[in-house]
């Protein structure tokens, strides 16, 4: 459900999980907001709701910070990511104008 300008919400610990979320976020067309789990509980669930993103990725480590959240959790750690294609995804309509970040 991804669409150019969509924006999804990355709350992971910095690692190789980080660069495989953003990297997915910006193939799929969408521009990624950054919460950082280090965040104090009320400025991520402000960061949320003021973002509005349409999804949510989270890691072992962050799953249960944000309780909640009000938009579909993709956890990375479940590995369902790694049955999708591994072709470059086309976006219609996507371009330099569009949203990275």
């Amino acid at each position: 459900g991804v669409q150019p300008d969509s924006r999804v919400a990355i709350c992971v610990e910095r690692g190789p999980e980080l660069v495989i979320g953003l990297l997915g976020i910006l193939k799929a067309g969408g521009a990624y907001v950054p919460l950082d789990p280090d965040y104090p509980q009320q400025r991520l669930n402000y960061m949320l709701q003021d973002s509005a993103p349409v999804a949510l990725l989270v890691h072992a480590a962050t799953r249960d910070l944000l309780g909640e959240p009000g938009v579909p959790l993709i956890d990375l750690d479940l590995g369902v990511w790694r049955d999708q294609p591994h072709e470059n995804p086309q976006v219609p309509g996507l371009g330099a104008a569009n949203l990275a970040y």
